[in-house]
């Protein structure tokens, strides 16, 4: 049961894919860490020896900002555009798509529900 940055690796996965469930690692940083630690990337994660293990915990405490510390950096950032009061610092605060995206259809994931904005407003207005 390989347990890597706090995170336990599903076991019957490979390992490329495996490492994808940290956050802050996608595909392609997976295989660079792979490569690195000389490590078959086919390989399952219940496969992996204590010593293969222990290489990509290092290779990943060196090199990559993970986990905690990326989610604290994301949401400093995001702070601070919003104290500066800049576009997308407003966009964030309004809870609304921050990258240019059209709001007058679409963009429901950050709007929420379509009927639950309808029951708000029937609610101001009664």
């Amino acid at each position: 049961m390989a347990r890597i940055a706090g995170i336990t690796l599903p076991p019957d996965k490979r390992i490329e894919v495996g490492l994808t469930y940290i956050y802050g690692i996608g595909s392609s940083k997976s295989r660079k860490i792979l490569d690195e630690a000389k490590i078959d990337r086919n390989k399952k994660a219940k496969a992996l020896s204590e010593d293969e293990i222990n290489k990509i915990r290092q290779i990943i405490e060196k090199r990559e900002k993970i986990e905690g510390d990326l989610r604290q950096e994301v949401a400093m950032n995001i702070k601070r555009l919003v104290d500066i009061g800049c576009y997308r610092g407003l966009r964030h605060k309004k809870k609304l798509p921050v990258r240019g995206q059209r709001t007058k259809t679409n963009a429901r994931t950050r709007k929420g529900a379509r009927g639950q904005r309808i029951k708000k407003l029937k609610d101001k207005k009664a």
